[in-house]
């Protein structure tokens, strides 16, 4: 069993490294037109809610279209709980990202590659569909 506060940890490092590496994709559209055009170079999936977002229809809509792509073409996929904390880690350096609902970790290009904490998450999320938990959640802690 995973500790929530280090996968939180992995998460955050994960988002940093594939930030560094330019291997992350900040946005809903951003992320669907990826997921289209280059599905097999999707590594992982993040979404993002708040209660601000909760009743807004068209974005549960976008969610359950990139949950049932994740599912088909075997994407590790995990929510977060509060988007402004993920904007924060994901952000220019204001923190501000108008739509950080979903973001992408694609795989390097050379395939050539070894991310401890990506690897840390694969397997969170592993473990947590073996008890049909298929999109678990993960808290991002404060810096």
């Amino acid at each position: 069993i995973f500790k929530m506060e280090a996968i939180g940890k992995s998460l955050k490092e994960a988002l940093k490294s594939a930030q560094c590496e330019d291997r992350l994709t900040v946005g809903v559209y951003e992320s669907a037109k990826i997921m289209n055009d280059d599905p097999d170079s999707v590594s992982f999936c993040i979404l993002a809610t708040d209660e601000e977002w909760e009743c807004d229809i068209a974005l549960q809509i976008h969610f359950t279209l990139i949950q049932s792509f994740c599912f088909d073409n075997d994407i590790s996929i995990v929510r977060v709980n509060d988007m402004q904390r993920l904007a924060e880690i994901v952000g220019d350096k204001t923190g501000q990202f108008e739509d950080a609902h979903c973001c992408l970790i694609t795989n390097p290009a050379d395939g050539s590659w070894e991310d401890a904490a990506l690897e840390k998450l694969h397997l969170f999320c592993e473990e947590s569909r073996s008890l049909n938990d298929w999109v678990p959640e993960i808290t991002l802690l404060e810096r």
